[in-house]
């Protein structure tokens, strides 16, 4: 079994391995950088620690988030990475047999973030894999327009 911290961006439902999730919190005071990519909001102070946060609309290729009172932050375990998020969902629990392969393009998401799609309660979930939102190469694909 696997689960999956899921969130919104518009309509649409996304997860990520709860494994993956260091912690959530909401939306703290962003500090913009100057010259950053389109994708990278700002920084925030958590606790002593400097974390990048990255507009997930914009980094899935979508339009850039208006943060909200439902707004909040995915932190990541492997790096100082925040996801910033129009609202969190439930953790959904799911065997690795349920997942499918992601199609090439659902709802104009880059298909390069994703690692498949479940479905759950008549919704599907769209997988993303950390690992490929913090890839270099597609860091450079999505700020190149390549």
């Amino acid at each position: 079994m696997i689960q999956f911290v899921t969130f919104r961006i518009d309509k649409l439902l996304f997860g990520i391995d709860v494994l993956k999730v260091r912690e959530i919190n909401r939306v703290l005071d962003i500090t913009e950088v100057q010259h950053s990519p389109p994708h990278i909001r700002g920084l925030v102070n958590l606790r002593g620690q400097v974390v990048t946060i990255f507009d997930m609309g914009t980094r899935l290729g979508l339009k850039q988030r208006i943060i909200s009172e439902d707004s909040h932050n995915i932190v990541l375990k492997r790096e100082p990475v925040g996801l910033l998020v129009d609202a969190i969902g439930d953790v959904v629990q799911t065997d690795q047999d349920s997942i499918e392969h992601a199609p090439a393009n659902v709802s104009g998401i880059e298909s390069d973030f994703m690692a498949g799609v479940v479905r759950q309660n008549n919704e599907l979930i769209l997988i993303l894999s950390t690992d490929k939102i913090l890839n270099d190469k597609a860091l450079a694909k999505t700020t190149n327009g390549k």
